[in-house]
């Protein structure tokens, strides 16, 4: 500390041929890996003009796509909140029969191939599965409700592979930050809504924004458990990552580079809207550090 009572700057004791050679060793990772194939996307998609662009994206066909894509990503958003709000608070806060067995099945997605995560859906909710016959199975079929080869099936298998994302940035932070601020809420009178909203969430918002980042990422580019439930169907099943697999498939370069750039947009909005919030966050909390520096 100084005098004034800022912190003072760590000292740099490596060499500095050595800092720049990390730097310009992350550089060109991250040139070579990320900027140098985004790129590639783009000049691909370009490639034949932008009218041309603006055909492929505007097709019918990629049109449902992408409107498939934004709502399983929606939907499968809305649902990690909740599951994963709810696994962190009741894992971090509780001790209780069955909590290491829940933290297991909640990394299960991650041990789990995504085909192989399609093909138990398949196994579950197919014609000749454990719910597509039988009473459960009768009842779907009465009510019209299909779930392989439709958009519940694509809903399903992606919120499967993406609901350890939120949950596994909450637990070991609500873990650190232990329940002494949640007991002191409740003591002065606190409801329970009070305290998650008022103690709680403001704590993990950091971990929260970058879990759903995350998982809105995957979801959006999601092929191996969407390819398996899905079935292919142009116009109905197909999401992005697919119908690029389809137009790719047929020798039709261009526009499957101009329907993946429209992926790598909606990944660059995440982006610079976690970064907007990042920024609204900070400037929020400013004038309160300033304060209290003084």
């Amino acid at each position: 500390m100084t005098s004034s009572g800022r912190p003072t700057e760590p000292r740099q004791t490596e060499p500095a041929w050595m800092r720049n050679l990390f730097i310009g060793a992350s550089v060109a990772f991250v040139g070579l890996l990320i900027l140098l194939p985004v790129i590639s996307v783009f000049t691909e998609a370009f490639r034949k003009g932008f009218s041309f662009y603006l055909a492929s994206i505007s097709d019918p066909l990629a049109m449902s796509a992408l409107r498939l894509t934004l709502i399983t990503a929606a939907v499968t958003l809305a649902a990690n909140l909740v599951f994963g709000l709810a696994a962190s608070w009741l894992i971090a806060k509780f001790s209780f029969p069955g909590r290491n067995v829940l933290l297991s099945l909640i990394d299960l997605p991650f041990a789990v191939s995504p085909v192989v995560s399609g093909l138990v859906f398949v196994l579950l909710f197919g014609a000749q599965g454990w719910f597509g016959q039988g009473r459960i199975g009768d009842f779907l079929s009465r009510h019209g409700i299909q779930i392989i080869f439709s958009t519940p099936g694509v809903i399903l298998a992606t919120i499967f592979v993406t609901f350890p994302f939120i949950a596994r940035e909450l637990i070991p932070l609500m873990q650190e930050q232990g329940a002494d601020e949640e007991e002191a809420a409740v003591l002065l009178g606190a409801s329970g809504w009070q305290t998650f909203r008022r103690v709680t969430l403001p704590n993990i918002r950091w971990a929260l924004v970058y879990g759903v980042v995350l998982a809105n990422a995957r979801a959006m580019g999601e092929f191996g458990a969407v390819s398996v439930v899905s079935g292919h169907i142009r116009g109905r099943t197909n999401t992005l990552p697919l119908h690029v697999e389809i137009l790719y498939n047929e020798y039709n370069f261009s526009a499957a580079f101009a329907v993946a750039s429209l992926l790598a947009l909606l990944a660059l909005v995440t982006l610079v809207a976690k970064a907007a919030l990042e920024w609204r966050i900070r400037a929020e909390e400013r004038p309160a550090g300033m304060e209290d520096i003084a």
